[in-house]
């Protein structure tokens, strides 16, 4: 059930973290706008994940938090100050809670009292559900970003068709141009967790079959290593600068296509319209949102997403050939 307010100035978004949640999560922009033109959004994240978020035209204000300092060095003095500066902000007609975590759940009711979230049977921490005046109830099978789509669709009082995900605009403005003489090809090698990563060794195998120039793009140093890897064991594979989130974003709309792992980076083929293969091990489909151009490839494995399995290295499974094939087809 949602709020009735068909008179919504003021809306606000939280979305802490990750990137690719925030990557799937930004797409109800451009149709909180269509509806709520006028309306100023402004957006609630965790500090490293801003400037991604100054891509977003539909966004009025970006408000950063430091919860990961605040845990990782056990600082009291920033936590107690982040919770003064939250009750300090007043004057939102909506506050939607995207993430659904208890940490997100308090931070939504801190800087008000007109919440929407997720309901208890549809988020994987129940508590969060009480910090809520009105909640939605979507299975947390669902995926992501129907899931997205229809928390705030209830919230706002209307309604996000398949059609209206399908045909989005492009989520993130472009800030730089990148050009390419023939097909662009990128290989996302990174990802959160080791038993999302697809083995090196069988990258250097798919950008040796494909017989295109595979720009490999990396984040960690740990990735950079791996990527000169892959770079010193075929002759079809490109090392990529150092991106910054901004660059990242543009590089990636340049491109005819882009393979990775479940990861921030990969998803953002999908929000900006670009052909994109997904591999899955540990997590599955439900990750991103599938299209005729934005294809997903599972292992064998049997996945549990109350109780992900971080020992699951079942990607390798995936076959060179399959990936292969999928992205000859693409490129056509």
């Amino acid at each position: 059930m949602s709020i009735m307010n068909t008179d919504i100035k003021k809306i606000a978004i939280v979305r802490l973290s990750a990137l690719g949640d925030i990557v799937n999560s930004a797409v109800v922009l451009q149709f909180i706008k269509e509806h709520y033109p006028l309306a100023k959004i402004e957006w609630f994240t965790e500090k490293s994940f801003a400037s991604i978020l100054k891509n977003l035209p539909q966004i009025d204000t970006i408000h950063t938090i430091d919860l990961k300092k605040v845990k990782k060095e056990k600082n009291f003095k920033l936590l107690f100050q982040t919770i003064k500066e939250l009750q300090s902000m007043h004057g939102f007609d909506l506050i939607i809670d995207i993430q659904g975590l208890l940490k997100s759940a308090i931070v939504s009711r801190l800087i008000g009292r007109n919440t929407h979230g997720f309901d208890k049977n549809s988020i994987r921490e129940s508590l969060a559900a009480f910090f809520y005046m009105t909640t939605t109830d979507i299975p947390y099978q669902s995926g992501v970003v129907i899931r997205n789509c229809t928390v705030v669709a209830d919230a706002l009082n209307f309604q996000i068709t398949q059609d209206m995900i399908l045909n989005k605009k492009p989520i993130f403005q472009i800030t730089k141009k990148f050009t390419h003489k023939t097909k662009s090809v990128a290989f996302i090698i990174g990802a959160s967790w080791q038993s999302k990563i697809y083995p090196k060794e069988l990258v250097v195998e798919v950008c040796n079959a494909l017989k295109e120039t595979v720009t490999i793009i990396w984040g960690t140093q740990e990735e950079k290593l791996n990527a000169q890897w892959i770079c010193s064991h075929s002759e079809y594979a490109s090392l990529a600068p150092k991106f910054s989130l901004d660059e990242l974003v543009s590089f990636i709309s340049s491109l005819d296509l882009v393979i990775g792992n479940d990861t921030g980076p990969t998803h953002m083929a999908w929000a900006q319209n670009i052909p994109s293969i997904t591999l899955f091990g540990p997590t599955n489909s439900r990750m991103i949102y599938e299209t005729p151009k934005n294809v997903a490839l599972e292992s064998s494995s049997e996945v549990n997403i109350l109780k992900i399995n971080k020992n699951d290295f079942s990607i390798k499974e995936i076959k060179v050939s399959a990936i292969v094939g999928q992205a000859q087809e693409l490129l056509q």
